[in-house]
C-alpha cells in the first residue's frame, strides 16, 4: 500500500473497567482511534465515555462516529469535543452525521425531517462546528490547532460537502433507513461505490488540504474459504460473492486475501482508513502495521 492503513474502533462502554480495559487494549494493539456512536436514548453519551478513555490512554485518538446532527446543537457538539481535546492532550476527533433513527427526534418531542431536511440541518451545524472550533468558541479553546472533522454518510450531498470540508470523509455504505427504524438498505454494490466516491472527488476540486476517505465495516471474519463465509450475506444482500469481497465494508478471507483488498480499495477509491467494530477487534490487529 502506498500509505499506512489506518484502523479505528468502535465500541461502546458496557461498565467501567472494560471499557477502561477495552482503550488500553485498542491502543496496545495499534489502533489510531477509538470512536463511540451516539444515539441518544439507546447508546452512552459519546464524548463522557470517551473522556474517561482519554485518562488511560496516552496516543489514541477519540471521536464521535457520528454524533446526530439532527438532535443536537453546534454549540453543544462544538463544545463537548473542545472539552475532550482539553482533557485528552489534543486527541479529539469530532464526527458528524446527518441521523436516521425517528426515535432519537421523538425523544426530544421532534418528528423526524425527510432526507433533505436532514441533510440540510447537517450541513448548517457541521459548518458552525467548524467555525466554533477554529476559532469562534470562547471557552474551553481545543489544544489542537484544528480539531479534525469527519463526515459519516452515503448521502450525495453530504458526500459533495465533506469532499471540499472535512478532514475525514466516511463511507457509511448505508442507505435508505428500513421500517424498524434503525437498519438499513445496504449500498455496497461495485457501481454505488463508485457514484459515491465521484461526489467526494467532485467536493474536493481545487482543494489544497489534505483528507482521507474512510469506510465503516460491518463484518470481519479471518477464514481460509472466503466465498462460503461471504455466500450468506451476499444472499441477504442480493448482490453476488465476489462483489461483496470487493467491497469495503467487508473484511473477510486470509489476512493476505483482505491485504489484497486493502491495497485495491485504495488504489480505485482512495480509501486507507476502516473503522471496526469491537468483535473485530482481535482479528483485524493482524492487519495493523
Amino acid at each position: 500500500m502506498n500509505r499506512v492503513t489506518v484502523f479505528s474502533l468502535q465500541a461502546q462502554p458496557t461498565d467501567a473497567s472494560s471499557w477502561l480495559a477495552l482503550a488500553r487494549r485498542a491502543e496496545e494493539l495499534g489502533f489510531g482511534s477509538l470512536l463511540a456512536a451516539d444515539h441518544p436514548g439507546s447508546s452512552a453519551a459519546p464524548f463522557v465515555a470517551l473522556a474517561a478513555a482519554a485518562a488511560v490512554t496516552s496516543r489514541l485518538r477519540l471521536g464521535s462516529n457520528v454524533t446526530n446532527t439532527g438532535v443536537r446543537e453546534a454549540a453543544h457538539i462544538a463544545t463537548d469535543a473542545a472539552t475532550l481535546d482539553v482533557v485528552s492532550g489534543g486527541r479529539a476527533i469530532v464526527g458528524l452525521g446527518a441521523g436516521h433513527t425517528p426515535a432519537e427526534w421523538q425523544a426530544i418531542g421532534r418528528e423526524r425531517p425527510d432526507v433533505r431536511g436532514r441533510v440540510d440541518r447537517c450541513l448548517e451545524v457541521a459548518r458552525a462546528v467548524r467555525e466554533l472550533l477554529d476559532g469562534g468558541l470562547a471557552s474551553p479553546r481545543p489544544v489542537q490547532e484544528r480539531v479534525p472533522m469527519t463526515i459519516g454518510t452515503a448521502n450525495s450531498r453530504l458526500l459533495h460537502w465533506a469532499g471540499g470540508h472535512a478532514d475525514i470523509v466516511g463511507l457509511s455504505g448505508l442507505g435508505r433507513t428500513l421500517e424498524d427504524g434503525h437498519r438499513h438498505e445496504a449500498r455496497w454494490r461495485t457501481a454505488q461505490i463508485d457514484h459515491q466516491v465521484e461526489r467526494v472527488v467532485a467536493g474536493a476540486a481545487g482543494r489544497s488540504s489534505p483528507f482521507a476517505v474512510e469506510a465503516l465495516v460491518q463484518i470481519v471474519e479471518v477464514t481460509d474459504d472466503a466465498e462460503k463465509a461471504a455466500a450468506p450475506h451476499a444472499e441477504l444482500l442480493g448482490m453476488p460473492v465476489a462483489e461483496l469481497l470487493d467491497a469495503p465494508f467487508v473484511m473477510i478471507g486470509t489476512v493476505g486475501e483482505i491485504r489484497g483488498a486493502l491495497q485495491r480499495h485504495e488504489k480505485r477509491w482512495g480509501i486507507t482508513r476502516y473503522v471496526i467494530r469491537e468483535p473485530g477487534m482481535e482479528a483485524v490487529a493482524a492487519l495493523i502495521e
